[in-house]
């Protein structure tokens, strides 16, 4: 039996839903599935630490580069803005060329440029690297997504993603909570290296381990074939739907983290970076909630699984009002647990509803996902400028307010 095989069985239609002849899945249980989950749970770690490491350092940006607190944002949004279209190509690519050797260039070129930025002389220089940076990752979200809708079990699948889901998780928190401690006792420049060599570490660990896929089916990639396929998922109102999801979801929860370092930092809180650092801890929620939201999906329905998370970030943000910590720490906790299982419904109702060019059908999800991040948390810069956390709060309650509705629309429409 050949290596990646171990732990596969080979499924045969058994009415509406099932796979074709011959296909082999990724069982749960056996050591092909584990290895599997523990390399996407890496790999997701390794790409958000990276994307997001920047985010507790924009105060620091400020105070060396110059900038505006809005300005300090385009540190993330640059990289989400390349990233989001960049999404598009990455999955037509991994549709024509597999999903693995995709998964570990993008690891390893955006730890190369980690580390590059380091050593940026200027703010110019930084925002290139970071647009490179955004580029280089694009290839590992989409195609991830679409590798687990290929190579798992879809009765595992759910549970499979809120893992990978969940190493994003911890790997934003890692990233933030990393840099902000390093950036404290040595310099911003440090954090950003290591973050960038955890990201080639990673690079290795999915090419050596990374179960081989068994399900892909080339695709061809010309821009015809990219045409069908992006106007068969935008004809389906319930794709729509999802890509909505992750525009709104992902633009109230980074604009939340983008500028909660500010207020932190300010009066009446006066913290210090790295106890600002500390409270991404709640990151963890999000490991947590990943997989117990995937697995009550299944069980209860993706739709009113997917409203109630929608429902319970708007209460979270509600905690997060009075100038308190006993209730903003809560509040962003409850925030992030349901953050992270809207994100772990969405995406893997993504690669279910897509029979095919699922490649693609993740890259448009992901590409709003990212617009929202990018869009969103800059604007946010600009009602944090006017009104201060007020602001902020009234325009992330304003897109839970419509994320709530395209959720019940979901959960209606099934």
């Amino acid at each position: 039996m050949a290596d990646g095989d171990f732990g596969r069985v080979r499924i045969e239609p058994a009415g509406q839903g099932a796979a074709e002849p011959g296909t082999t899945y990724l069982v749960a249980g056996t050591p092909a599935y584990k290895r599997a989950s523990r390399i996407l749970f890496v790999a997701g770690f390794s790409t958000f630490a990276a994307l997001y490491c920047v985010q507790p350092l924009m105060p620091e940006f400020t105070r060396e580069f110059g900038v505006t607190p809005a300005q300090s944002s385009l540190a993330l949004s640059v990289s989400t803005g390349v990233l989001a279209f960049a999404l598009l190509v990455a999955g037509a690519v991994s549709d024509r060329f597999g999903r693995k050797a995709i998964m570990a260039l993008s690891l390893l070129a955006s730890g190369t440029l980690g580390i590059s930025g380091a050593m940026a002389p200027d703010w110019a220089s930084l925002l290139l690297v970071r647009a490179l940076e955004g580029m280089a990752l694009s290839g590992l979200p989409a195609v991830a997504m679409a590798y687990v809708s290929e190579e798992v079990d879809p009765r595992s699948a759910g549970v499979t993603m809120g893992l990978y889901i969940g190493g994003t998780a911890l790997g934003g928190m890692s990233g933030r909570a990393l840099t902000a401690l390093v950036a404290d006792v040595a310099s911003w420049r440090m954090a950003m290296g290591v973050i960038g060599t955890l990201g080639i570490a990673a690079a290795l660990a999915v090419w050596f381990a990374l179960p081989a896929s068994r399900n892909f089916q080339r695709r061809p990639a010309g821009m015809r074939e990219l045409a069908e396929a992006w106007r068969g998922h935008l004809m389906d109102r319930g794709l729509l739907a999802l890509f909505a999801m992750g525009f709104l979801s992902m633009g109230a929860f980074v604009t939340v983290f983008n500028y909660i370092g500010f207020r932190l930092l300010a009066p009446p809180f006066d913290l210090r970076p790295a106890a600002v650092g500390a409270v991404f801890t709640v990151y963890l929620c999000g490991v947590v909630s990943s997989p117990l939201f995937g697995g009550l999906a299944v069980r209860l329905g993706r739709g009113r699984v997917l409203a109630a998370a929608a429902a319970m970030m708007a209460a979270g943000l509600a905690l997060m009002t009075p100038d308190s910590l006993w209730t903003m720490v809560p509040g962003i906790a409850l925030f992030t647990f349901a953050f992270f299982g809207v994100h772990t419904i969405a995406s893997g109702w993504i690669g279910q509803r897509a029979p095919v060019n699922r490649g693609q059908a993740s890259a448009i999800y992901l590409f709003c996902y990212y617009m929202g991040s990018t869009i969103a948390g800059t604007l946010g810069g600009v009602f944090w400028y006017a009104f201060g956390w007020a602001g902020v709060g009234g325009f992330v309650g304003l897109l839970l307010a419509v994320g709530l509705i395209v959720s019940l629309g979901l959960a209606v429409r099934r």
